[in-house]
C-alpha cells in the first residue's frame, strides 16, 4: 500500500494557506475585504474538515476576487476547491476546476506546480497512469529548486511502484535521499516519505533487506513527531510486506493503520486495514472486519456521490447568482448610462449649436476677408502686368515711333504710310491690354470675343489657325469656366509671342455631352518641359485643375509646343 495522496493534499493546502496570508489588499476595498474574509472563512473550515462549509468559501470568495480581476487569489481559491473535491473523491469534479484556473496562470510558480501535482493525483486515482507522469513532469518543469522538485518526483515513483516498475521508482527516490535536502519545516515529514517508499520499492523489487529497514526507520520518524497521516502509509507498506510471511505481525500493522485511519476519518486508509486484516485470516474478528469493510465500501460511494452532487450545486448556485446580480448591475448600468447618454446629448447639442454658430461667424469673416486679399491680390497682379506690359511692349513701340518722326521726313507719302502703320500697331496693342484686363462677357457674344481675342496674334509672321468655336455649345458651359478658358488661351498666345517665334498656330475646339477639348498646338521653338514653370504657364495649370480639369504640355527643344486642356462642362 501506497500513501494515501490526500495526506499530500492537506499538506499543499494548508502551505499554500500560509503563503496566500501574506498577500494584503493595497487599498481599503469592502469588496475585496469581503473576498478575504471569506477566503479566511474557507481555510477554517478546511481544517476542521468541514469541506462543503469551506468549498462554499472559497467558491464566493472566487466570484468576488474576479470583480477585482485578481489573478493570484483567483487561482488560490480555485486550488484549493480542486483539493477539496479530490480529498472527497470527485477527482473529474476537480480536474474542471483546475482547468478553470488555467487562464489565469500567467509564470512558473508555486501556484503552477501545484495545479499539475493535482492533475497528476487526478489522473493517478483515475488510473490514468500515463496522464499522471505527464503532469507530473510539468510540475518539474514549474518547480524553482530541488526541494520544489521533491513532491512531483515522489509521486511519479509512486506511479511506476503501481506499474510495478520498481527499477525506475528507486532510480528516483535514491538521489534524492541521497542529497537529503528537504524544507526546514517539513525535514522530517519529507524524510520519513522518501524512505517509506524507498524501502517499500525495494521489497518490491526482491531486496527486503534493504528496504524493511527504511520502512521500519521511516514509521520511527512518523511516529516521533506523531505524524498520524504519514504513520497510516506506514503502517499499511509494513502490513502488505509482512502479508505473505508473518500474518500476525501484518495484522498489527493493519489494525495499527485501521485505528488511526478511524480517528482521522480516512474512509480508504480504513477500507485498505481492513482488507489486511480480512486476507490475513484473524481468527476472532475475520467476521466483524468483513462487515465493516462491505459497510464501510458501500457508503463511501454514497458519501462522495453526494459530495460530487452538493459541490455541483454550490457551483450552480454561484453561478446563477453572480449571473442574476451582473443581470441586475447591467440593467443598472444601462439606465445610468441611457440617462448620461441624454445628458450628453443635450451637452452635445447646445455645444453643436454653438459651435456652428461660431464656425459660420468664423467661415463668413474668412471668406470675407480672403475675397478682400483676392481682391487686393488680382488688382495688385493686373497692375503689375499692366505696367509691364506697357514698359516692355508699348513704351518701346511709343519710343520707336517717336524716334521715327524726328529722324523721317514727314512730307514723304510713305514714311506717312509708315508712320500710320506703326501707330495702328500701338492702336492694337492699346486694345490688347485693355481686352486683357477687362471683364469677360461669358453671354451671347462670348464665342466672338474669344475669337476676336486670338485673331488679334495674327500677324505677318505668325499665321493663327482658329477651328471649331462656333461648334461648341457654350450655353452648357459654366461661366468661371469660360473666363478659365479665355485667360488660359490668352496666356498661352502671349507666351507663344515672347518665346516661341512660332510661324503657324492651331487652335482647335471639340466637345461631347460631358467635356470640352482645346487643342493648341504652335510650330516654334519649344522649350525644356523644366521650364515650362518659369515660363509662367504653371499659372495656366492651376487655374485649369481648380475647376477638376486636366492639361498636359508636351514639348522639346525646336519641336514645337503642344497643350491639350480637357475641362468638364
Amino acid at each position: 500500500m501506497l500513501r494515501s495522496p490526500f495526506f499530500c493534499l492537506l499538506i499543499v493546502l494548508f502551505f499554500l494557506s500560509c503563503k496566500e496570508k501574506t498577500v494584503v489588499s493595497p487599498k481599503p476595498d469592502p469588496t475585496r475585504e469581503e473576498a478575504y474574509k471569506l477566503r479566511d472563512e474557507g481555510i477554517l473550515n478546511l481544517q476542521n474538515k468541514n469541506y462543503n462549509n469551506a468549498f462554499y468559501n472559497f467558491n464566493k470568495s472566487k466570484i468576488t476576487f474576479e470583480n477585482s480581476k485578481d489573478s493570484t487569489n483567483i487561482v488560490y481559491n480555485l486550488i484549493q476547491m480542486a483539493g477539496i473535491q479530490q480529498i472527497n473523491g470527485d477527482f473529474y469534479g476537480s480536474k474542471e476546476t483546475l482547468t478553470e484556473a488555467l487562464p489565469y496562470i500567467k509564470k512558473k510558480d508555486i501556484y503552477s506546480v501545484s495545479i499539475n501535482n493535482f492533475f497528476g493525483i487526478a489522473d493517478k486515482e483515475l488510473s490514468l497512469f500515463e496522464d499522471a507522469i505527464y503532469y507530473y513532469n510539468k510540475a518539474l518543469q514549474d518547480s524553482e529548486n530541488d526541494v520544489l522538485k521533491q513532491s512531483p518526483l515522489n509521486n511519479i515513483a509512486v506511479i511506476y511502484i503501481e506499474q510495478k516498475k520498481y527499477n525506475k521508482a528507486i532510480q528516483i527516490l535514491e538521489p534524492i535521499l541521497a542529497k537529503d535536502i528537504f524544507p526546514k519545516d517539513e525535514y522530517i515529514i519529507k524524510k520519513a516519505r522518501i524512505l517509506d517508499n524507498l524501502g517499500f520499492a525495494y521489497s518490491k523489487n526482491g531486496m527486503p533487506e534493504k528496504g524493511l529497514p527504511l520502512m521500519e526507520k521511516g514509521l520511527a520518524l512518523r511516529n516521533q513527531i506523531d505524524d498520524f497521516y504519514g504513520s497510516i502509509a506506514s503502517n499499511l507498506h509494513l502490513a502488505e510486506y509482512y502479508a505473505s510471511t508473518n500474518p500476525k505481525k501484518s495484522n498489527q500493522h493493519a489494525l495499527e493503520a485501521y485505528k488511526t485511519a478511524t480517528k482521522l476519518r480516512s474512509i480508504d486508509e480504513r477500507l485498505k486495514a481492513l482488507s489486511f486484516l480480512i486476507s490475513n485470516d484473524s481468527e476472532t474478528q475475520n467476521t466483524g472486519f468483513a462487515k465493516k469493510f462491505v459497510f464501510l465500501n458501500d457508503s463511501i460511494i454514497t458519501i462522495r456521490n453526494n459530495y460530487k452532487n452538493k459541490f455541483a450545486k454550490i457551483k450552480y448556485d454561484s453561478k446563477k447568482e453572480k449571473d442574476e446580480n451582473q443581470k441586475l448591475r447591467l440593467e443598472k448600468a444601462e439606465n445610468l448610462l441611457a440617462l448620461q447618454k441624454a445628458q450628453y446629448q443635450k451637452i452635445l447639442f447646445i455645444i453643436g449649436i454653438t459651435s456652428l454658430f461660431l464656425l459660420l461667424l468664423y467661415l463668413r469673416k474668412y471668406y470675407q476677408n480672403r475675397n478682400r486679399i483676392e481682391k487686393i491680390e488680382t488688382a495688385y497682379n493686373t497692375e503689375t502686368r499692366i505696367a509691364k506690359d506697357i514698359h516692355d511692349e508699348l513704351a518701346n513701340d511709343v519710343f520707336n515711333a517717336i524716334a521715327f518722326t524726328q529722324t523721317q521726313p514727314l512730307e514723304n507719302e510713305s514714311t506717312k504710310e509708315t508712320l500710320v502703320q506703326k501707330l495702328d500697331t500701338i492702336y492694337s496693342r492699346v486694345r490688347g491690354i485693355s481686352r486683357e484686363n477687362n471683364d469677360i462677357d461669358t453671354g451671347a457674344n462670348y464665342a466672338k470675343n474669344l475669337k476676336e481675342m486670338l485673331s488679334t496674334y495674327n500677324s505677318s509672321q505668325t499665321n493663327v489657325i482658329i477651328n471649331g468655336v462656333d461648334k461648341i455649345n457654350w450655353d452648357s458651359v459654366e461661366d468661371l469656366k469660360k473666363i478659365a478658358i479665355q485667360r488660359v488661351l490668352h496666356e498661352l498666345m502671349v507666351n507663344m509671342k515672347k518665346h516661341s517665334e512660332a510661324s503657324v498656330v492651331s487652335i482647335k475646339f471639340n466637345s461631347n455631352s460631358n467635356s470640352l477639348f482645346i487643342d493648341y498646338s504652335d510650330i516654334g521653338k519649344g522649350c525644356e518641359k523644366s521650364k515650362i514653370i518659369k515660363n509662367g504657364l504653371q499659372n495656366m495649370e492651376n487655374r485649369i485643375l481648380a475647376l477638376k480639369g486636366t492639361i498636359t504640355f508636351d514639348t522639346e527643344p525646336n519641336k514645337g509646343f503642344k497643350v491639350k486642356i480637357t475641362m468638364p462642362k
